[in-house]
Parts: structure tokens; sequence; C-alpha cells
């Protein structure tokens, strides 16, 4: 999630100060993504550089700063919108890199690793099933229906389905490894690598 971007579509609302957009930022995702003030002004000091944003005027009574988007800014919100999110770059996932390297490392019981991680994964999506109850409830009785509370929907049913995947996933590899059967060691000797490397070429 791009912090920058998402506190530049906070803005396109109005002007606001940084911590009115750390709280809006953490109500309309349901606290999801959480952020620190430091963070949020750090933020607001590179959009300011780059003439993404300015400020409003002086820092009032209590200190504090507001700012608004610039031509310029409401130009990169609105292209941000017309924009499929960028899929090249896949954020590292430690799941992912902790079995791909249980299943080199000699002496690791990955079956108990993934069955660990499956009763982990599993409560976790009985929880999110939970709160998508809640929400559900809470979009049905608001008339008219709150938009923060939509928006808290959709990422509980994000995180569901990602959740979902993620218990497939674990099940796909207990199946790919009974396929597989006994692995052989990772290479560790350079001259091992070195030949590998040469019949892959």
């Amino acid at each position: 999630m791009s912090v920058k971007l998402g506190l530049m579509a906070l803005l396109s609302d109005g002007p606001m100060y940084g911590a009115a957009l750390r709280s809006a930022f953490e109500e309309r995702t349901g606290g999801t993504w959480p952020l620190n003030v430091g963070q949020v002004y750090t933020t607001l000091g590179r959009l300011e550089r780059d003439g993404l944003v300015e400020q409003t005027g002086p820092a009032d009574d209590e200190g504090r700063i507001s700012y608004r988007l610039t031509d310029t800014g409401r130009a990169e919100v609105a292209q941000w919108w017309r924009s499929p999110v960028d899929r090249e770059t896949t954020p590292r996932d430690e799941l992912v890199i902790k079995l791909a390297l249980a299943v080199t490392v000699p002496g690791v019981d990955v079956p108990a690793i993934v069955h660990v991680q499956r009763t982990s994964t599993m409560r976790h999506l009985r929880d999110l099933t939970r709160l998508k109850g809640q929400a559900l409830a809470a979009v049905e009785e608001a008339d008219p229906p709150q938009s923060t509370d939509a928006a808290w929907l959709l990422v509980l049913e994000s995180h569901i389905f990602t959740t979902e995947a993620e218990a497939r996933w674990l099940d796909h590899i207990e199946s790919r490894l009974a396929q597989i059967g006994p692995l052989a060691p990772a290479p560790t000797h350079p001259s091992d690598i070195a030949a590998i490397s040469g019949e892959i070429r």
C-alpha cells in the first residue's frame, strides 16, 4: 500500500493536518495498516518537497499545520484512481520464504511447519469471519449506510479471500511434497552450486 497516495487521496476531500490524516487513514482501513504520526509528517514533507501538497497557512494555536493538494497532486491522485495496482514487484512474504527455505535445510520437519501454520491460518480465518458478521450488521443497520463501515467490510473481505487462499496453498504444499518424495539436500559448496549453474545454462 502506498502511504503517499493514501494520504493524498484523503486530502482530495479537503485540507487536513497530520494527526487528522492518520486517524482518517486508520478509520477508513479498519486499522489494518497502522501509521504513526512521524511517518505521516515525513510523508507530507516529501509530498511538499515534490510539489504535490502545500501548507494552507501558518500553524494553529496548537502548533498543527494543515495541508492541501496542489493541482499537480490532484492530477496524480486522479491518475492513481484510473490506474491498476502494479503487481510486477511482489512483496516479500515471510511464510513463502520460510517454507521455501525449510525444504532445503536438512532436519527440518516441513509437514509439522505446515500443520502449525494451517492451524494458525484457520484460527485467523474464523476471527475474520466473525468480524465480517459484525461489519455486515453495522452496514445493514445504519440508515443511511456509513462509508467507513463499507470500507471496513471491503478490507475484511480482502483479508478473508487472502487467508482462504493461504489455507489452500498449504494443502497444496502437502500434496506436492507427497508427490515429489524425499528431496536431495541443497548444495552448499561453491563448486556444487557452480556445477548446477552450468547444467542450467
